[in-house]
Order: C-alpha cells, then sequence, then structure tokens
C-alpha cells in the first residue's frame, strides 16, 4: 500500500499541487467488485483545500487516472455501519449517498480517522459520524502507519513559516555583500560564524557597562516609592471626608424620594376623588325629576327619562377595588337605590292608572263596532303608552321584578278587554253568515250535527239550527250539484259569504300585527337577545348594580317572551276562529274551499311579515283546521257517490255524481282561480275523478235497465267534454283515460248491436272465416256442405232490402230508448253504425268474391240503397 500511495503522489497528486494523506483501497457495496481508491488529499497552497478523490487503475495499462473528487465541505455524514464489530463498509453523504465496502476493516478506520482530523483542523464543520467507534476521533491517538504518516506531514506543514518581505531583503542584502555564498557555503558559513561571535562580545561589553545606570534607575524607583506612600496618605484622609459627604447625600436623596412618593399620592387620590365626583353626583333637577316629576306630561316624562338614565349611569358607574369601601361612596350608592325604588313604584302605579284609565276608555266605544263587522282600533291607547317605552326599558334594567308585574298587569287587562272584542266581532260575523240564506232559500243547507256552535250565543245557536233544519234536505253535495241548475247554487250566498271569511281575517291580521309592534316596542323586546347575554357582559365588565335574584331565574328570549304575551292576549282567536269556520261548513260544506283560499293567502302574507309571529302561528294551525275540513268535504263526496243507487225500471244516463263533479269542479276554478297554491286543490281533483271513474264503472256493471257500454259511453263523454272544457293540467291524463274509455265503449256497442238486424248473415260468414283459420282454402270453401253456394243464397235470400231497412229501423228505435237526451249521442251512434255496417258490407262481399268466385252471388242490397235506409230513418224520427 505504501508503494501504489508513493505512486499516485508522484503520478496524480504532487502536478496537481496536492499531497496524498490517506487511501484506502474500496469497491462498490453490492456490485460487481471494481476496485478503485479514495483518497483524502489537501493543497500545498494557501488557503488550503481538502478533498476525497475516487482514483481508478486505467484498463488501457498499469498506470492510474483521476476519476471524480468531492470537496470535503460538502460531507454531510459519515456511516461507519458498525462502532463495535468489524465491518468493512461505509458510507459517505455528499449530495447523495455513496456506498463502500473496504478491502480490510484497518484502512477503512485510518480512512475515517484522517478524515475527522482534516474536518476538525481546517473546516471546523460539523460532519455526523455515526457509528463510528469514539477511539478513531481522537487526535491523540494513531491508528496505523497511514495515520502516522499523514500527522507527520500535517506536523511539518504546520511548522514550516514563510519568511516576511523584510527578511527577504535582509537575506538578499547579505547574500549581495558575499557574494561567494552560493559557490563557497562553507567560507559563508565561517564569515557569519565569526561575526555572531564579535556581537556577542559587544553585547557582554555594554551589559557590564551599564551597571552605573542601573544603580541610578534603582535609586529613582526607591524616591518614586516614597511619593507613592505619600499620595496614599492624602487619598485616604479625602476618601475619610467624602465618606461623610456621601453620607448626608443619601439622607437627601431618602427625602427627596419620600417627597416625590407623597406627591404622587396626591395627585391619584385628587384623580379617585375627581372620578367620584363626576360619575357619582346626580344633580338636584334629577333627584327632584326622580322624586316628584309628572308622568303625566311630555315635558315631565322627558325629564324623568333624561333623570332615570342619569341614575343608572351613576349606579351602573365602574368602581375600582376599594371605593365600595369609602363612607361617602357607600352613602351615595344608598340614595341612589332609594331614588330607585322610589321612582320605580311612582312609574309603576302610574302605568297602572294608565292602564285602567284606558280600558275605560277603550270599553265605551265597544258599542259603535257592535253593529258593524269592524274591530276597535288601539292605536290610541298604543301611542300614549310608547311615550314611557324609555322608563320601561329603565324599569327592566333595574328592577326586574316590578316590570314584569307591569307585564303581567298589562296581558291581564288586555286580554280581557280583546276577549270581549273578539267574542262580539265573530258573534257579528257568525249571525251574517248564518243569515245569508234568508228564510230557507239557501241551496246548499247544514248537515252534519245541529248541535251548539262553539263560541256562539243562544239565539245564534237557535238561528244556526233554524236555518240548518230548513236546508237538511238541499245539503251540499256532489249528487245534489248534479240535479241543481247553475241558478238554484245561490252564487250570491257564497259569495256573501267568501267576502264576511275575508273581512273577518283583514280585521284580525292588523290587529295582531299592531298588537304585536306595540308590545316589542313598549317592553323592549327586541333589542336585547337573552337575559342571560346581559348578565354575562354585566359580569365582565365590571360595573356594580343591585338587581333582584329573581332576574336571574330568566332564561326566556325577547321572541319567546313576546310570543307568551301574545299567546295569552289572544287566546280567543283561535277558538273563535275554528268555531267560525265549523259554522261555515255546516252552512255549506263547499265553503271549506273559499276558507282554504283565504287562509292560505293570510299565512302566506303573515310569513312573509315574520315566519315566527303569533299571527303566522295561529293561522296555520286554523288552516290545518280548514285543510282538514276540506277533506272531510272531498271523503264525504267520495262516499255519497259508493252510496249512489239507481232506479232498475228507468235508463241510467248520466249519473248524478258526474254532473255533481262538472259543477264542483266549475265552482272550485272560479274560487281558486287567483290563488296561488293549489295543491290541495290537485289532490283533491284527483281522488274525486277517480271515485268517479271507479263508481261509473260499478253502476255500469250493476245497470240492467240500460246496456252496459252505453251507460260507461255517455258517462265518460260528459267526463271528457267537462274535463277539455275546464282544461285542468292535473287532470290531462284523467282527460285522455275518459276519451279512451267513451270511444271503446262507443265501439263496443256499435259492434253488439249491429250483429242483430243480419244476424244469420254473421253466423254464416262467422262459419266461413272459421273454416278458412282450420286450414281451408278459401276456394275451396264453397265445397264444404254447410257452406256452399245452395247455403249462401238461402241465407242471402233471408234479408231484402226491405227486411234490412226494417231491421235497421228497429234497431233505431232501441237505441233511442237506450240513449239518454241530456248527452246528446244518438246521432253519433247512428252514424258510427252506419260506418260498421257498411264496413262488415264490404267485408261480406270480399269473402264472397274470395270464396266463391265466379258464382254472380250478390247481397240483396247495395251500399246506395244502406245510405238510403240509414239517412230515411234518421230523418223519420
Amino acid at each position: 500500500m505504501t508503494a501504489i500511495k508513493h505512486a499516485l503522489q508522484r503520478d496524480i497528486f504532487t502536478p496537481n499541487d496536492e499531497r496524498l494523506l490517506s487511501i484506502v483501497n474500496v469497491c462498490k457495496a453490492g456490485k460487481k467488485k471494481k476496485n478503485c481508491f479514495l483518497c483524502a488529499t489537501v493543497t500545498t497552497e494557501r488557503p488550503v483545500q481538502v478533498k476525497v478523490v475516487k482514483v481508478k487503475k486505467s484498463d488501457k495499462g498499469d498506470f492510474y487516472k483521476r476519476q471524480m473528487a468531492w470537496e470535503l465541505r460538502d460531507l454531510t455524514e459519515v456511516d461507519a455501519k458498525d462502532a463495535t464489530k468489524e465491518n468493512p463498509e461505509f458510507d459517505l453523504h455528499f449530495e447523495k449517498v455513496y456506498r463502500w465496502v473496504a478491502s480490510s476493516t484497518a484502512e477503512k478506520n485510518s480512512f475515517i480517522s484522517c478524515i475527522w482530523k482534516l474536518n476538525q483542523r481546517y473546516l471546523r464543520k460539523k460532519v455526523e459520524f455515526v457509528n463510528v467507534s469514539p477511539q478513531l476521533l481522537e487526535e491523540s491517538v494513531p491508528s496505523g502507519e497511514s495515520q502516522s504518516v499523514a500527522g507527520g506531514d500535517e506536523d511539518a506543514l504546520d511548522d514550516y513559516q514563510e519568511l516576511n518581505a523584510r527578511e527577504e531583503q535582509d537575506i538578499e542584502g547579505m547574500m549581495e555583500v558575499c557574494e561567494y555564498a552560493i559557490s563557497n557555503a562553507e567560507a559563508f558559513a565561517e564569515k557569519l560564524s565569526r561575526e555572531l561571535q564579535v556581537l556577542d562580545g559587544a553585547n557582554i561589553q555594554s551589559i557590564m557597562a551599564s551597571e552605573k545606570q542601573v544603580n541610578i534607575l534603582m535609586q529613582l524607583l526607591d524616591q518614586a516609592l516614597a511619593e507613592v506612600d505619600n499620595i496614599e496618605g492624602k487619598l485616604l484622609s479625602y476618601e475619610e471626608m467624602l465618606q461623610s459627604v456621601k453620607e448626608q447625600m443619601d439622607q437627601i436623596s431618602q427625602s427627596n424620594r419620600l417627597i416625590q412618593i407623597s406627591n404622587t399620592n396626591n395627585g391619584k387620590l385628587l384623580d379617585e376623588i375627581q372620578f367620584l365626583v363626576n360619575y357619582m353626583d346626580l344633580s338636584k333637577g334629577h333627584i327632584k325629576a326622580l322624586q316628584e316629576g309628572d308622568l303625566s306630561s311630555p315635558k315631565g316624562i322627558e325629564a324623568c327619562i333624561n333623570a332615570s338614565e342619569a341614575l343608572s349611569q351613576c349606579m351602573n358607574v365602574a368602581l375600582k377595588p376599594g371605593h365600595d369601601k369609602l363612607m361617602a361612596v357607600k352613602q351615595q350608592q344608598h340614595l341612589f337605590s332609594d331614588l330607585r325604588d322610589t321612582f320605580a313604584r311612582r312609574l309603576t302605579n302610574h302605568l297602572n292608572n294608565v292602564f285602567v284609565h284606558q280600558g275605560h276608555d277603550q270599553s265605551s266605544t265597544l258599542s259603535q263596532h257592535t253593529a258593524e263587522l269592524t274591530l276597535p282600533k288601539h292605536s290610541p291607547l298604543h301611542r300614549d303608552l310608547l311615550r314611557y317605552a324609555k322608563l320601561m326599558e329603565w324599569l327592566k334594567n333595574t328592577q326586574r321584578e316590578k316590570y314584569e308585574g307591569l307585564s303581567r298587569t298589562y296581558v291581564d287587562y288586555m286580554t280581557r278587554l280583546y276577549e270581549r272584542e273578539i267574542k262580539d266581532f265573530f258573534e257579528v260575523a257568525k249571525i251574517k253568515m248564518a243569515g245569508t240564506s234568508k228564510d230557507g232559500k239557501g241551496k246548499f243547507g247544514l248537515h252534519g250535527s245541529s248541535g251548539k256552535l262553539t263560541g256562539s250565543t243562544s239565539s245564534l245557536n237557535k238561528l244556526a239550527v233554524s236555518s240548518s233544519n230548513s236546508r237538511r234536505s238541499q245539503s251540499s253535495s256532489l249528487l245534489d250539484m248534479g240535479n241543481m241548475s247553475a241558478s238554484d247554487l245561490d252564487v250570491a250566498d257564497r259569495t256573501r259569504f267568501d267576502k264576511i271569511f275575508e273581512q273577518v281575517l283583514s280585521e284580525l291580521e292588523p290587529l295582531c300585527l299592531a298588537e304585536q309592534d306595540f308590545i316589542s316596542k313598549f317592553f323592549k323586546l327586541q333589542q336585547n337577545p337573552t337575559l342571560a347575554q346581559e348578565e354575562k357582559l354585566d359580569d365582565t365588565d365590571g360595573t356594580v348594580h343591585s338587581r333582584p335574584a329573581s332576574e336571574h331565574r330568566h332564561s326566556i328570549s325577547d321572541k319567546d317572551m313576546v310570543r307568551m304575551m301574545m299567546n295569552k292576549i289572544f287566546q280567543s282567536i283561535e277558538t273563535e276562529l275554528n268555531s267560525l269556520i265549523a259554522l261555515g261548513d255546516k252552512i255549506d260544506s263547499f265553503n271549506s274551499l273559499y276558507m282554504l283560499v283565504k287562509m292560505s293567502y293570510h299565512v302566506w302574507t303573515a310569513e312573509n311579515v315574520d315566519p315566527a309571529s303569533y299571527l303566522s302561528t295561529t293561522l296555520g294551525n286554523v288552516l290545518v283546521t280548514v285543510k282538514r275540513n276540506f277533506d272531510k268535504c272531498i271523503s264525504g263526496q267520495i262516499r255519497q257517490m259508493e252510496e249512489v243507487k239507481i232506479s232498475k225500471k228507468s235508463k241510467v244516463g248520466i249519473l248524478p255524481f258526474v254532473t255533481g263533479f262538472e259543477e264542483f269542479a266549475k265552482l272550485a276554478e272560479a274560487i281558486f282561480r287567483n290563488a296561488e297554491r293549489r295543491g290541495d286543490l290537485d289532490k283533491a281533483y284527483i281522488k274525486l275523478i277517480r271515485a268517479v271513474f271507479h263508481n261509473v264503472e260499478k253502476v255500469a256493471n250493476e245497470s240492467q235497465k240500460t246496456p252496459r257500454d252505453v251507460v260507461m259511453m255517455e258517462n265518460f263523454h260528459h267526463i271528457f267534454s267537462t274535463l277539455s272544457s275546464l282544461k285542468i293540467s292535473c287532470l290531462e291524463a284523467e282527460r285522455k283515460e275518459a276519451k279512451q274509455k267513451y270511444t271503446e265503449h262507443l265501439q263496443s256497442y256499435v259492434i253488439n248491436s249491429l250483429g242483430q238486424p243480419l244476424e244469420k248473415l254473421n253466423h254464416f260468414f262467422e262459419g266461413v272465416e272459421a273454416r278458412v283459420a282450420q286450414g281451408v282454402r278459401e276456394e275451396e270453401v264453397s265445397y264444404q256442405l254447410a257452406f256452399n253456394k245452395q247455403e249462401l243464397r238461402k241465407v242471402i235470400k233471408e234479408y231484402p232490402g226491405k227486411e234490412v231497412k226494417k231491421g235497421l229501423d228497429n234497431l233505431y228505435r232501441k237505441v233511442d230508448k237506450h240513449l239518454c237526451e241530456e248527452e246528446n249521442l244518438l246521432q253519433v251512434v247512428w252514424h258510427s253504425m252506419q260506418d260498421e255496417f257498411i264496413r262488415q258490407y264490404k267485408h261480406f262481399e270480399g269473402l264472397i268474391n274470395r270464396c266463391y268466385p265466379g258464382s254472380g252471388i250478390t247481397m240483396e242490397f247495395t251500399i246506395q240503397d244502406m245510405l238510403e235506409y240509414f239517412s230515411s230513418i234518421a230523418q223519420s224520427h
């Protein structure tokens, strides 16, 4: 290895001014064993550069070539794999990881030790040495021959010092004087030795000559020491004097500090006093307003509002720690509490009196509205009370118990007042509704139970019951509507009911909205979201106020408070509305259609204003009742359809519930013309039309006098005409179905009826078609015994023109008996029979031509004869 090292130094590194310090023979891990050398080198020129060079033997000869080099400063980690066991593998982490396997563990350790020393000496860079034995990282411990060589070279490099410029000049000058120095080094050295001896002798003589000077210098030093002792004595005396001055200055400084502290404390005390005087002083005018202020006049109310706000500011001032222990502060707080309690008591008593007086004034005006369908307006009361809104807010924040007591008093008073007003209002509405059909002339009577009406007087009960009894036989249903003309329906009664119901809702809506708006403003139930949040804010800002313990028991939001007050005040509205709806339903079950439209509209309007308002909630509950009544009405009509019975001795015609559905649909479309919500009506349409379809088929199957096809044809034709004229989008599928059923049963009736005038001829050709279907050729049918030409001529002779005309005339009379006059389908059916008869005639002729070719057999009448028969028969009848 030493020979290789010298060879590498000579051939590769010396030409590049580099010295080789350590070498290790390695190969790449995991690959084919191609040996190379890793060399640790330094440059001979300063600044020193340290590198790790990869050297590989050339494939073409025995010389070595430099393959790759890395700067030592780029090295980040050296991984020896195992610090305890001998392992020739190690990794060098440059810009990527290079994995090597050394030829021996000793070479690997020597190389790693050299890397560590070079890093410590030249770079001082924090290179991580992982899994390396600590012994290799100690510079004093040699590690093999390579390390000693590297250490020697490094020491030699450190001992070498370059000459500076002056030294170079001196050497050059000396060599110029001694020109022979280069040619005769021994003579030059001898001369230098002689001159050095001369200089040593001169130095010794100079030292001996300077002894006298040394003695003089020692005397001067002794004098200087004496003078120093003298100065030290004076300095000690000065220090004693200054010590007394220092003590006096410390006393003066302490006195000044105490004076400054006193001034600071006096300034702070003045600030505290000014703070208390500024924020806890209530003017005499405010005190007088709180104690004696006039709560009736606008000026007095304004003065009380200003005084109450000033009192709240004084009571809610943020006192600093210790203020509440001052006697003056305690007295002032006690004064504020007395003023607050006194004014709260005066305000509560005054507002109670206002409620009572306003109640008497409102009661005097009730008689003016009893005869009219209007509700009294409370805007004057609201306007007078809203002047106290700010005082109510003050009372809410300071005296919660009195505030709640006032709210309960107001609710109790208004409950009694509104209960009287609403009761009288609904009584007038019920009387007007019950009188819509005078003298028992109304066509839609009260059906169902005739018990008392909830919330109405005894006289109204008698009126409603007598009206119900007079019209019980004319109860509104699809069956009765089918037997009535448009004039009999008395549209004026229903229109008047619609107007009365709309008037009731129009009066209730502004009343509830105005009262809810007043409650929110007067009792200040909109600004603060919850009492819990107020208490939280009070705790955080450090305010001091004496609130009653009851305030902390409440955590109801303002919206819930408003809703509770409105529910209490207007607790009779929902009951009265339900009673009014029950009365309207008894008067005429189809009134539920009007009520459904009106209630849906008003609920939608109330939800747009405030979805959570009392009015929206109440009307929504009543709307559920109206929808329930509407559903009952529809179910009742369906039940009446199912219970219908027809006469066995008379023809059926158009069923009463079919015409009833037509009238119901016309009425519903008129009512819902401008309605935005048709969902309930569309569902009712679907239920009714399916019930009509089902019961038409049921009646047709049970009919004995009228053929089933006639019942189906006429009624489905009527349904189709009705749906086509009304153009109800949700029943488009049913309209098409009705047309299909009408067409099918018309065709069925025509075919079944036409089989009778030419009965034997029909049977003969049916047998011919049966033979052909069994596989007999058409031209061979005439050879069949039962279907030969003689049999055919015999059958044809039985139906001469006169017989055919006579049969058709009988058929016309029979069809005329089957069909009803209301639907006017006789000509349609007769024309269809004509077309079918011509179709059969042509079919018979075709069979004769195909099955009896060349026989010359023809019918006794022609198509032209048939057209004349049908025309003359129709004209004669």
